[in-house]
């Protein structure tokens, strides 16, 4: 028997409870449908005459619209907020709570929907957090001028300071980061000069590298024994150039990790690579022949992940994964166990090597510390120090200036010539 019959059948008055139950469900079909018609008629007319555009967490801007949000005058009506002190610059930073909220900008009317979530099927039961804003009309410009009125909001903060960023399933501020003074970090005569030189020189050069179709970013390795203040200069120099800092430790990353948190650096930024020769990949295609090579297990990064290969470092420096318009800095405290490949113009371009210090620096250093010092005090006492590094030379000057014992390991003679001078 075919539907039709069977419909047929049912309908055809013999079978009067079939045919009154088919109807009634018939008639409840229609009402529930004509019921929901307004509804779905205005969720159409929404979606024609609305703009909407979201911002989740794993996303970089999702920071610099908090950070638009704390500059905004609409802030002072919204009262169900939520305290943010991961913001640089605004200790008690106050954005909306979760929910909810309108304001006009523009001349316009905004809602924007903060929703927020724990996930308990990641890894530490990682919270997500996303905006929605929503708008009237159906030009996209709008939209676009909105987005970079909170772009144009970032720049202005990332202009009068330096930040430091760490990696953590994305780019982390770190809020209790205070870059170095340049003049606090003292080398030898010419060496901070022609550094800066350089550096300006590259940044000022963009067209020139892009008419020679060359890579725009450049390289610099900063190598010595430890406590010779490489970290401090390249955080000096960070802020000096008023760029951002964003720290890489290749043993918590692999290739794959590597490339996205690459991917995720703003242009002109610094990217620092601190003690690269940790990464022992380079020693180990020198010293052992290729079987060897085969059979040793290899680096595990973060959550058992196998860790950064010599190849997946070098395809960010300078293969399809190089980011542009960025410094890469390394810094190394034994510069023979780096790869040559690591090492050649293109990866690193310009190298400096920080010693022990020297007679001028240890003089400039301790005038810093005594400025009233005259310049033959300053190099008589710089003289009676024996050889060492700045940092060591710095804890005995911190030590001294606050009336603490200088460490045992100096002679009887410096000490006496510290209190001498304190009495002084």
């Amino acid at each position: 028997m075919t539907m039709f019959s069977l419909l047929k059948h049912l309908l055809d008055g013999q079978n009067q409870f079939a045919s009154g139950g088919l109807l009634l469900m018939i008639v409840g079909s229609v009402g529930v449908f004509l019921r929901s018609l307004p509804l779905r008629l205005w969720y159409w007319i929404e979606s024609q005459s609305t703009m909407t555009i979201t911002v989740t967490d794993d996303d970089i801007a999702f920071s610099w619209v908090k950070e638009w949000f704390c500059e905004q005058p609409f802030m002072k009506r919204i009262r169900r907020v939520d305290l943010d002190t991961t913001l640089r610059g605004a200790e008690l930073a106050l954005i909306p709570a979760p929910g909810a909220h309108w304001f006009f900008h523009g001349g316009r009317p905004f809602w924007v929907w903060f929703s927020r979530s724990d996930n308990s099927e990641t890894r530490g039961h990682r919270r997500t957090e996303s905006l929605t804003f929503t708008t009237i009309g159906r030009n996209r410009e709008v939209l676009k001028a909105f987005v970079a009125g909170i772009v144009a909001c970032h720049h202005r903060k990332v202009e009068k300071a330096s930040n430091l960023y760490v990696y953590d399933e994305g780019w982390t501020d770190i809020s209790a980061y205070s870059p170095r003074m340049l003049e606090s970090v003292i080398l030898k005569p010419g060496e901070k000069e022609h550094l800066l030189q350089d550096l300006e020189k590259f940044r000022t050069s963009r067209h020139r590298y892009q008419r020679l179709g060359v890579p725009y970013h450049r390289g610099y390795l900063l190598y010595g024994p430890p406590g010779t203040g490489k970290t401090s200069m390249v955080s000096a120099i960070a802020a000096h150039c008023g760029m951002s800092l964003y720290a890489i430790n290749l043993t918590e990353f692999n290739d794959r990790t590597l490339k996205k948190a690459m991917n995720d650096v703003p242009e002109d930024s610094f990217i620092l690579f601190e003690d690269i020769d940790c990464m022992r990949t380079g020693d180990r295609r020198r010293e052992l022949a290729p079987s060897d090579q085969q059979e040793m297990p290899r680096d595990t990064g973060k959550n058992g992940a196998s860790g950064v290969t010599l190849s997946g470092l070098l395809n960010v420096l300078d293969g399809f994964h190089a980011p542009e318009n960025v410094v890469f800095v390394m810094t190394t405290n034994a510069v023979e166990a780096l790869d040559p490949a690591l090492l050649r113009p293109g990866r690193i371009d310009y190298k400096l090597y920080m010693g022990e210090a020297d007679q001028s620096q240890k003089v400039e250093l301790f005038r810093r510390f005594f400025p009233d010092s005259s310049e033959s005090e300053a190099r008589e006492y710089a003289q009676s120090y024996s050889t060492g590094t700045m940092a060591e030379f710095q804890g005995h000057l911190l030590a001294l200036e606050r009336g603490w014992e200088p460490c045992a390991s100096h002679s009887s003679n410096q000490e006496e010539q510290g209190r001498a001078f304190t009495r002084a």
